[in-house]
């Protein structure tokens, strides 16, 4: 008898390893997703059940945009105690739910919590790379710098350049009103605090409240207005950062990085060529990159900051400053508009505390104790 192998009925010892291995792979990776997604019950902190693989976002971008994502979270979360827990696809988050409780992580626990955890690449998209993204002794030393450019008196030295800008808005009101008919308040507000962060960050005068396209208002409305596609990228950087790191991923539009980038470069060199100072974060920042921090009045020597540390920092002054202040001072006229007998109340602090001081200076403003209620929401 003649004996015949039989082929086809078994696989081959490589198959089944493969078979074994993607098996074993497929269980660690089950495993893994569960721990992840235990790590608030663990903790026994109430949270909210997420869903593999965007935990509690899915269809942030496409359905639903992020304020309108975080806001549902946080009802469904609210009276839950002073946080409660979610998750960014695989990533557990702790969200705020109590004012004392943002205190204490902004102000008196500031110190455990200066890591934000924010996504940034310093190598391919150096405007990320600002104070607020970050991290470890790189964060520590710049804010040790500019901490001192936040203080009353710097403040105090830009009101006059505010009140510039603000004498160009209104002239723009009172044609507007002349006009009569309805204005878009959040547009015209929006282009006023253009004008008046791009002034004390940058030195320039951006022309928004006469030009609504002027380059600034436009890099400023991309920067807040991405399309879902590119606010999704940004969500993936944020969850894996080295990931993205590696993959030389970049969140800023390369548009609105050279406009910046160029912006700094030209006001810095023509500066420094002319040897001009201004009363603005320019002025400090371009000290800071001579090597120079002024606290107290004393200049005190240190290391510099790079151009690119510069426009980073100016960047996000300009990003923190005119969409966050727009926005406020917009919800704070719409209640005002809403409430005449409020409107009348806010009007007679402002007159009083004009004629107290005689004009609308630096300490003017601060004396208004009412129009601070109004913008912080407060009742009074």
């Amino acid at each position: 008898k003649k004996f015949v192998p039989v082929t086809g009925t078994r696989p081959s010892i490589v198959t089944e390893m493969l078979l074994y291995l993607a098996i074993l792979a497929l269980s660690l990776a089950i495993f893994w997703i569960r721990k992840r997604y235990s790590y608030w019950s663990d903790r026994g902190v109430r949270y909210l059940k997420p869903t593999f693989p965007f935990g509690n976002i899915r269809g942030l971008g496409r359905k639903e945009q992020l304020a309108l994502a975080f806001q549902r979270l946080y009802l469904q979360l609210k009276g839950s105690g002073p946080f409660g827990g979610v998750f960014f696809f695989v990533n557990p988050v702790a969200m705020a739910l109590d004012l004392d409780f943002v205190k204490s992580v902004l102000v008196k626990d500031f110190q455990h919590f200066h890591d934000r955890s924010i996504y940034y690449n310093e190598r391919d998209d150096p405007l990320s790379a600002h104070l607020v993204t970050i991290e470890g002794t790189k964060w520590r030393n710049l804010r040790t710098k500019l901490t001192p450019t936040f203080s009353s008196g710097k403040m105090k030295m830009m009101f006059p350049t505010i009140m510039g800008v603000a004498g160009q808005f209104r002239e723009l009101l009172l044609g507007v009103v002349g006009s009569g008919g309805e204005v878009e308040m959040k547009e015209i507000l929006a282009r006023f605090t253009t004008d008046v962060i791009g002034t004390c960050a940058f030195g320039l005068e951006c022309n928004s409240l006469h030009d609504s396209d002027a380059a600034f208002r436009r890099m400023g409305r991309k920067v807040m207005e991405p399309p879902p596609g590119r606010l999704f990228v940004v969500i993936l950087a944020q969850q894996f950062r080295k990931i993205a790191r590696a993959l030389r991923v970049k969140t800023i539009d390369t548009d609105v990085s050279q406009f910046f980038m160029n912006a700094v470069r030209e006001t810095v060199e023509y500066r420094e060529k002319n040897r001009v100072e201004r009363n603005d974060f320019m002025n400090l920042l371009i000290k800071m990159k001579n090597g120079q921090v002024i606290e107290d009045g004393t200049i005190v020597d240190t290391e510099g900051l790079t151009l690119e540390e510069i426009a980073a920092q100016a960047f996000v002054f300009f990003l923190a400053g005119f969409e966050t202040s727009s926005t406020a001072m917009t919800y704070c006229l719409y209640e005002l508009a809403s409430n005449p007998e409020l409107q009348q109340k806010a009007r007679d602090d402002v007159l009083k505390t004009i004629k107290k001081h005689g004009s609308l200076t630096y300490e003017a403003a601060h004396d208004m104790h009412y129009i601070e209620m109004c913008i912080n929401g407060e009742n009074g």
